[in-house]
């Protein structure tokens, strides 16, 4: 049990290793300890040997289940009895919902009203009521804590709660224990209840040992709120933009997480949304494992060249694998994009025979693939003798790109890339 410290007693907000260490054994009756792979092509690419943490291969598909059931299991009888509610666009909702199953808990979760049907269909096959709120998260949340004033029920939080970061800190047990070399850990950072809690567990194992462990946090770009933050010296909010990596899209850091983090975290980066496309596009083909985009931060972070030199033994966490099939589709062609594998052109042709399938020829003399192909009459700014021709063609890289477009160019065609 978390102790509570006297009025008059001051200290660290981080969890104690004992509390992490006794909340394994609940948190095991649910949670796997899910494996963690080698990666040679991101330790080619960093210079240091790479580990994968796969917590996509979790129950409910994400780590979220450790912070909710330990959580849910402390409950009072009275509280159980009330039932638990909570809001979220995904993870926190399913795990919220298995551990309410688990435990025989009734559970209402509230959803953005854009939600993946994946996810909003896995919540409700585990048991709990799922309500439809709004299209940020925001909204849902505000219902949610509205519904457990009015009810009764006990709010859920999915980051901000000592039961939660004790929960979420087992995640990091299990990494000192299958990486007991590891120099430095990579976690993606929403609001901060994973990074808290995983560097709780491996700062206290690492310092018990005498030694240090590295923690690095990633946000997306578009929503990290805790560089900003940290400079301000408290939880500040900031307007977020929209990103691929919903999971990790938080507004302002939890209070208790800013803390945590402020005092053990070594360092904060962010990562595009092109780095995190590169990254799953990486996962997929080089590791063969699916994983969300809040979960593939880490190895963004990697690939973009944002961890420094000589990191050492390197453990990335890959924090979830929900991730909408539709989603993985575009993700995949942005991914390519981003890796210069894929090319998108505009070429104005003469309006005469011969003119498309001259143009495929020299994409086909170039040993590129072309995978789709639009041919218009119609553009805005033709003339009456000309076509526009929009070419999407896979290449094998940057060098291969620029020898397509060269061809074509050589060849008298005005070839101009399309950025999407």
């Amino acid at each position: 049990m978390l102790e509570t410290p006297a009025p008059s007693q001051t200290r660290s907000a981080v969890p104690l290793l004992a509390d992490i260490q006794a909340a394994r054994a609940v948190v095991s009756k649910v949670a796997q300890s899910t494996p963690m792979e080698t990666s040679r092509y991101l330790a080619e690419v960093l210079g240091s040997e790479v580990l994968l943490k796969l917590e996509n291969l979790q129950r409910t598909g994400s780590y979220k289940i450790r912070g909710a059931y330990y959580r849910m299991s402390r409950l009072t009888p009275d509280e159980k009895a009330r039932g638990v509610v909570a809001a979220s666009a995904g993870n926190h909702a399913q795990g919220v919902a298995f551990a309410a199953r688990e435990l025989g808990i009734k559970a209402t979760i509230f959803m953005p009203l854009g939600v993946a049907l994946p996810k909003l269909q896995a919540t409700r096959d585990y048991g709990a009521d799922v309500l439809l709120r709004g299209h940020t998260v925001e909204e849902p949340l505000a219902a949610a804590a509205e519904f457990a004033a009015t009810t009764g029920a006990v709010l859920i939080p999915p980051f901000d709660h000592p039961d939660v970061i004790v929960g979420q800190g087992t995640l990091g047990l299990e990494i000192f224990e299958q990486a007991p070399d590891a120099r430095t850990v990579i976690v993606p950072i929403g609001g901060g209840g994973l990074i808290s809690g995983v560097a709780s567990a491996l700062k206290q194992r690492a310092a018990a040992e005498g030694r240090s462990i590295r923690i690095i946090g990633v946000q997306a770009a578009n929503a990290a709120a805790y560089p900003p933050s940290l400079a301000m010296g408290e939880p500040t909010l900031i307007r977020t933009s929209a990103t691929i990596a919903d999971g990790i899209s938080v507004a302002k850091p939890g209070a208790l997480n800013f803390e945590i983090i402020r005092e053990l975290v070594d360092e904060i980066v962010t990562v595009s949304e092109a780095d995190i496309a590169r990254a799953i596009l990486v996962l997929l083909e080089r590791a063969k494992l699916v994983v969300e985009p809040a979960g593939a931060v880490g190895v963004a972070a990697i690939l973009s060249d944002q961890v420094g030199e000589d990191p050492g033994t390197t453990v990335v966490i890959l924090s979830g694998g929900n991730i909408d099939p539709l989603l993985m589709q575009r993700v995949i062609s942005h991914g390519l994009a981003a890796s210069d594998r894929y090319l998108k052109l505009k070429i104005m042709l003469p309006d005469r025979p011969g003119q498309l399938a001259r143009t495929a020829e020299i994409v086909a003399e170039a040993n590129a693939n072309v995978i789709e192909v639009l041919h218009t009459r119609h553009g805005r700014g033709l003339q009456l003798s000309e076509v526009e021709l929009e070419l999407s063609v896979e290449t094998r890289g940057p060098e291969h790109r620029a020898e397509v477009v060269a061809k074509l160019r050589d060849a008298g065609y005005d070839a101009r890339l399309v950025l999407d």
